[in-house]
């Protein structure tokens, strides 16, 4: 029996954001092959070193790991956007800091996460959220590039949320940076392809969109 952990933030914790409606743990748990089981583990608002925190909660007999981090990282250095006052070459500058103390972070997290010795697939941010101005998509791509890195050389099945959950529809009416129930179909796809159809085995990085 297989037994599918999700560790992170409320890109799976996402009840409250579709009430009356079924989060991303349940349509996992609907989804999954016959006998399988899902466990939420991720909170609402966890940043990246967070999921240490998590860990020790992982049941001796998980399965697959899959870990959406760093959305919340993004969010706690917005104040970057609102002070961009300076030269371009300060901004820049400022987020070059924001990337380094996030790879940091990311790195040991992951780390951690693989240290438990258990198949694991990592999410990217997604970037089409209704309303978003185009500053901090661009913005956005500096926590992306942290986590691609990190997964590739890591060797790691990714599951790129850009592509997936790439539509209004896919996001919460009372939240527009969480899930939607369509948004949470469409990742809980993601999840049961790499899970029952990537091959761990072979140790390399493969970047799952639609």
């Amino acid at each position: 029996m297989s037994h599918v952990i999700l560790l992170g933030d409320s890109i799976f914790d996402n009840e409250r954001y579709v009430p009356g409606e079924s989060p991303v743990v349940e349509q996992l748990r609907s989804r999954l092959p016959r006998g399988w089981r899902a466990s939420l583990l991720a909170k609402d608002g966890a940043i990246a070193s967070d999921v240490l925190g998590q860990l020790p909660l992982v049941p001796a007999d998980a399965s697959h790991l899959i870990v959406s981090a760093g959305g919340n990282n993004a969010l706690e250095n917005s104040h970057i956007l609102e002070e961009w006052d300076r030269s371009a070459a300060e901004g820049f500058i400022g987020l070059a800091e924001i990337q380094e103390q996030f790879r940091r972070d990311y790195r040991e997290m992951l780390q951690a996460v693989l240290a438990v010795g258990k198949p694991t697939a990592i999410c990217t941010i997604y970037d089409s959220i209704p309303g978003l101005p185009p500053q901090e998509i661009t913005a956005l791509s500096v926590f992306n590039d942290v986590i691609l890195r990190e997964g590739f050389q890591a060797r790691l099945p990714i599951l790129d949320l850009r592509l997936i959950c790439n539509e209004a529809r896919d996001y919460s009416s009372l939240s527009p940076i969480e899930p939607s129930k369509m948004g949470g179909f469409k990742i809980v796809q993601g999840i049961v392809r790499i899970t029952t159809g990537h091959d761990f085995n072979r140790s390399e990085s493969v970047v799952y969109g639609k």
